[in-house]
């Protein structure tokens, strides 16, 4: 037996292009015998139903995404199909007879107010019997740590912890007799800033774990390690794509307009000279509750820092660094809140003396492509380059094309007039003065692309030139999906032509359009 949701033909799809029923289908059988056994709203996101083993337990969940952020939860309990009693912005998953439960926002129960950004554990019985009081709290952040997501063995939660945007594992041993976690108190990190991820190799059976780790500067290696003690012996590694002979990494933090302390990652050579005169490229996105952790860039590495230049990664609000909260305060009206943290990051290496304005370049994909688009339209002064990658910069019309609806969640819905008095501020096609002079940038995407339509990239790059800029180039790859590129070779020449923009134009002033 299996749980499908997939386009079953007129109505079972929602507004946003994903399942609206989830159907029981049995092997053997043809798929349109199978039968609905789950079912939400058109305005839904999307449904999904599953079933798994879990340390001899079988659950069937099922949930609606009402929106981006808020689900209905359901799994079935004494052969019914039970509703979880959970606030819609939690995230429910299991551990053999227990519920883990992250919460978006605050939640008071039982007396007790878990912060958002917690796990919490509490026996399924007690949970569907609205039993309140056996609710115990595994992880509860701090306004500098938060969690990245878990990873489970046989008789272990292996909790991955951000401390200031750093990973350590945190080690939870669950004992079956009693029924509980009980904390071993051990944590493991890596040096050079790499950044680790643990999950169980066989979490049914044993305590062994596969441990891939990740740095800026160094190869993303395998390690064959064991949750009872926290040990781990590399096995293999992915070989080195750049000579990262010289390179440092480093961590600082730039004071945004509200006096929030942003921090970001600088990769360099130890001998840089801090005279403003470095080819810097500062990266960013900024949304969805989505971390920009180290992690190896052989692409970044062999086009950009080979060549001496300087990378900087920036962990702004709207992205999930130090959890909920962070995402929340950059969401729909305080979305300024991730462009001033940007632009802090960016004033804040010039002040530094490891770059400045014209030897400073900028580059940002998808929701980051329009971060990439409010950096040319709020602060033309400040960039010396952009790259603008499959951009959302309609923000009029996001809703109506593709995946758009899903991300009113994030953003706003422009229907309402009071949500585009807001959404009109950061909508860089919008924003477009004529006189003003733009920086040179170069946008691309994807004809192909089926999340973020290319008629963003195509609308704003058409009214920049009717505005006369002579500083703008455009590329359009006919295939790629929202990853702009089909296979390596689209990729290596997509990056390439970013990378050498960027570089010519940092180093030798605008390159002109033919």
């Amino acid at each position: 037996m299996l749980y499908v949701g997939t386009d079953f033909g007129a109505g079972s799809l929602t507004d946003s292009g994903y399942p609206r029923v989830v159907k029981e289908w049995k092997r053997g059988t043809p798929l349109a015998d199978a039968t609905v056994v789950f079912e939400g709203e058109a305005t839904d996101v999307a449904v999904h139903g599953y079933c798994y083993y879990d340390r001899g337990i079988i659950h069937h969940m099922f949930g609606r995404s009402v929106t981006f952020y808020t689900s209905e939860i359901y799994m079935i309990l004494d052969g019914k199909q039970q509703k979880i009693p959970v606030p819609e912005d939690v995230e429910v998953s299991t551990f053999h007879s227990q519920f883990l439960i992250q919460n978006r926002k605050d939640w008071e129960v039982n007396g007790q107010t878990f912060l958002a950004g917690s796990v919490l554990a509490v026996p399924i019985a007690d949970l569907m019997a609205n039993k309140f009081d056996t609710i115990v709290a595994l992880f509860t952040p701090t306004p500098r740590t938060s969690l990245s997501h878990n990873g489970e063995t046989k008789n272990y939660l292996i909790m991955h912890v951000l401390d200031n945007v750093i990973t350590k594992l945190q080690y939870w041993k669950y004992d079956f007799e009693n029924r509980q976690f009980v904390n071993e108190n051990r944590e493991v990190t890596l040096p050079n800033m790499s950044r680790p991820s643990a999950s169980g190799i066989s979490p049914d059976n044993n305590d062994d774990v596969w441990v891939t780790s990740s740095g800026f500067t160094e190869p993303t290696t395998l390690y064959l390690g064991s949750a009872v003690d926290g040990s781990m012996k590399a096995v293999k590694n992915l070989p080195a794509m750049f000579d990262a002979s010289g390179l440092v990494v480093r961590q600082y933090e730039a004071k945004s307009k509200d006096g929030t302390m942003v921090p970001y990652f600088i990769v360099h050579r130890k001998d840089v000279v801090l005279d403003g005169s470095n080819p810097t490229l500062l990266y960013g996105y900024g949304g969805f509750e989505i971390s920009m952790l180290p992690s190896y860039m052989g692409t970044a590495g062999a086009g950009w820092l080979e060549r001496g230049g300087i990378y900087v990664q920036a962990n702004i609000r709207g992205g999930g660094e130090f959890g909920p909260t962070w995402h929340q305060a950059a969401l729909k009206e305080n979305r300024n809140k991730a462009y001033e943290d940007f632009i802090a990051c960016g004033e804040d290496v010039i002040a530094r003396k490891f770059t400045s304005t014209p030897k400073l370049g900028i580059m940002g994909g998808s929701n980051g492509g329009l971060l990439m688009g409010n950096m040319l339209v709020m602060r033309p002064d400040l960039w010396g380059a952009i790259v603008c990658q499959v951009p959302l910069l309609d923000m009029k019309r996001f809703n109506k094309l593709l995946a758009g609806a899903s991300w009113m969640g994030e953003y706003g819905n422009p229907d309402l007039p009071e949500e585009w008095a807001f959404l009109k501020n950061y909508s860089p096609y919008h924003n477009l003065v004529k006189g003003k002079v733009y920086p040179p940038a170069l946008f691309t995407t994807s004809t192909r692309d089926d999340r973020v339509h290319p008629g963003h990239a195509r609308k704003m790059v058409r009214k920049l030139l009717d505005l006369g800029s002579t500083n703008t180039l455009y590329y359009e790859n006919i295939e790629g999906g929202h990853g702009g590129a089909a296979d390596n070779g689209q990729r290596a020449f997509m990056k390439s032509l970013e990378y050498e923009f960027l570089w010519k134009t940092l180093t030798e002033g605008p390159i002109k359009p033919l």
